[in-house]
C-alpha cells in the first residue's frame, strides 16, 4: 500500500503541485476513495490509518524533493506531531510555533468545541514546504463504537472559530453542539463574557460522507455507469486496444481496469468521487470485499506507475501523461456509450479470477504465514530427531547443519 499511494501522490504533484495534493487530501470523498483503490476496507474507519501511514513512509523520506512532509498518526504517534513539525520547519525556515499552534487548535476544536460524542485518537498533519497544510484526524465514539475523521485545509482555515473544516465523515448524530458553526457566533461571544447559555447548531456548509454498517459493497453503493465504462475500457476489444495506445504499454484487461481508476483518483474532479467504493474495484479489499487483493494486479499497477514516474524524472512525460489520457478515454466512453455495469456478474468474474492472480485478503495472508511458521517448526523438529539419531550412533551432526542442508537441497 505504501508504494501504490506514494506513486499516485507523486503523480498528483507531477501533474498539479504539491497544493492540489493537500487540497485532495482535505476532500473526504477523494481521500476515501483514495484508500479504497489502494486496497483498503472500502467502508473501514481503517482506511484514515493506513492511508496516512502509507503516505508518511513513503513521502518522508523524499520530503525535501517533493516538498511535503506528514507528520503524527494514530495514538503515541499523534502526540509527536508538535516535535515533528518543528524539526522539519526548523529545516526549511517555517514557522513551527505557528504550525505547532494549528496543531494543537484543530485538536482542541474537534475534541471539545463540537459535543459529537467522538474522542479524538488519531491526528495527521501534513504540511508543505510553503507553509499550507491539511489536517486529517479522527474520533472514536466509546458507546456506539463508530468513528467519525474530521479534514482541515489552512486556506479554508483562516479563522479556527468559524466553520473551519472541508469536510466530516460519519454517521449523522442529530443535533448537536457545534461551537464553530457559523451560525454559533453568538454563543461564542456569549461565552467569552461567561453569559450562560447554551446554543445548538447543526454542522453545515461542509462536505459529507457517511459510509454505511455493511462491509459487503453492494451494486447501490456504486455508480454503475461510471464503472461500466472503466470495465468496457479494460475488456472491449475496440476500446482495450486503444487504451494501451494511449499508455504507451500493451497490458491485460486486469490491470487496465485497475490502472483507469487510479488514473481517475489522480486526475478526476471532485465530483468524481460521491461513490468512493467505485474504486474498490481498482484492486479489492484487504477484507474480501467485494473481491480478494489481486497481488499480481497490484505489482503490474506499480510497476506501471514506477516506470511512468521515473521516465519523467528524465524528461520523459509521455507515460506519465498516459493516465491523464486513460482518465479522459474512460470518461468519453462513459458519456458517447453511457454502459452500465452488471455488478453481480462483475464481482462473480473477479472472484472467478482472483486465484490465478494471487487474492489475498488480511485474513488468508495471515493463514498462510501461520501455515509456514508451523511447516517450519516441523522442519525444525525433524531435524533435531534426526540430529538425536546420528548423535546416538556416534556422530555428532548439529540440527542447524541439517536444516542448512535441506534447504540446500543437498
Amino acid at each position: 500500500m505504501t508504494r501504490l499511494g506514494t506513486a499516485i501522490a507523486e503523480n498528483v504533484v507531477h501533474h498539479y503541485g504539491v497544493s492540489v495534493l493537500l487540497s485532495r487530501l482535505a476532500d473526504p470523498f477523494w481521500f476515501q476513495a483514495l484508500g479504497s483503490v489502494m486496497g483498503m476496507d472500502w467502508h473501514s474507519s481503517g482506511i484514515t490509518t493506513s492511508v496516512l501511514g502509507a503516505l508518511k513512509r513513503g513521502l518522508n523520506p523524499r520530503s525535501h524533493e517533493l516538498g511535503i512532509y506528514v507528520c503524527g498518526g494514530r495514538g503515541r504517534h499523534s502526540r509527536q506531531t508538535p516535535s515533528e513539525l518543528l524539526r522539519y520547519a526548523d529545516g526549511i525556515g517555517l514557522n513551527g510555533d505557528s504550525l505547532v499552534r494549528s496543531s494543537r487548535l484543530a485538536a482542541r476544536v474537534d475534541n471539545n468545541a463540537i459535543a459529537d460524542g467522538f474522542q479524538l485518537y488519531l491526528h495527521g498533519f501534513i504540511v508543505a514546504a510553503s507553509g499550507d497544510w491539511t489536517i486529517v484526524q479522527q474520533g472514536m465514539n466509546g458507546t456506539s463504537g463508530m468513528a467519525r475523521r474530521y479534514h482541515w485545509h489552512s486556506p479554508s482555515a483562516r479563522n479556527f472559530t468559524d466553520e473551519p473544516h472541508t469536510g466530516v465523515v460519519g454517521e449523522n448524530q442529530g443535533t448537536i453542539m457545534n461551537l464553530v458553526a457559523a451560525a454559533a457566533a453568538p454563543a461564542q461571544h456569549a461565552l467569552l463574557e461567561v453569559v450562560q447559555g447554551r446554543p445548538e447548531a447543526t454542522l453545515t456548509n461542509i462536505r459529507k460522507l457517511t459510509m454505511p454498517m455493511h462491509d459487503d459493497v453492494r451494486a447501490s453503493n456504486v455508480d454503475l455507469k461510471r464503472l461500466g465504462a472503466v470495465l468496457a475500457v479494460a475488456y472491449e476489444r475496440e476500446f482495450q486496444d486503444f487504451a494501451s495506445l494511449l499508455l504507451l504499454e500493451k497490458l491485460g484487461p486486469r490491470t487496465l481496469q485497475s490502472l483507469a481508476l487510479v488514473a481517475e483518483v489522480v486526475h478526476g474532479t471532485p465530483t468524481r468521487f460521491s461513490d468512493p467504493a467505485r474504486f474498490s474495484f481498482a484492486l479489492g479489499g484487504k477484507d474480501g470485499h467485494p473481491f480478494p487483493v489481486p497481488l499480481k494486479t497490484y505489482d503490474e499497477t506499480i510497476d506501471v506507475m514506477r516506470r511512468s514516474l521515473e521516465a519523467a524524472r528524465i524528461g520523459n512525460t509521455d507515460k506519465i501523461d498516459g493516465l491523464r489520457r486513460l482518465d479522459r478515454f474512460v470518461q468519453a466512453v462513459e458519456r458517447s456509450k453511457a454502459p452500465s455495469a452488471n455488478f453481480s456478474e462483475t464481482v462473480a468474474r473477479e472472484r472467478q479470477i482472483s486465484d490465478s492472480l494471487d487474492g489475498a485478503t488480511a485474513g488468508s495472508r495471515l493463514a498462510r504465514s501461520r501455515r509456514a511458521t508451523q511447516q517450519l517448526s516441523l522442519f525444525q523438529s525433524f531435524c533435531q530427531t534426526l540430529s538425536t539419531q546420528f548423535s546416538s550412533k556416534g556422530r555428532s551432526v548439529s540440527a542447524r547443519h541439517l536444516w542448512q542442508q535441506l534447504r540446500e537441497g543437498s
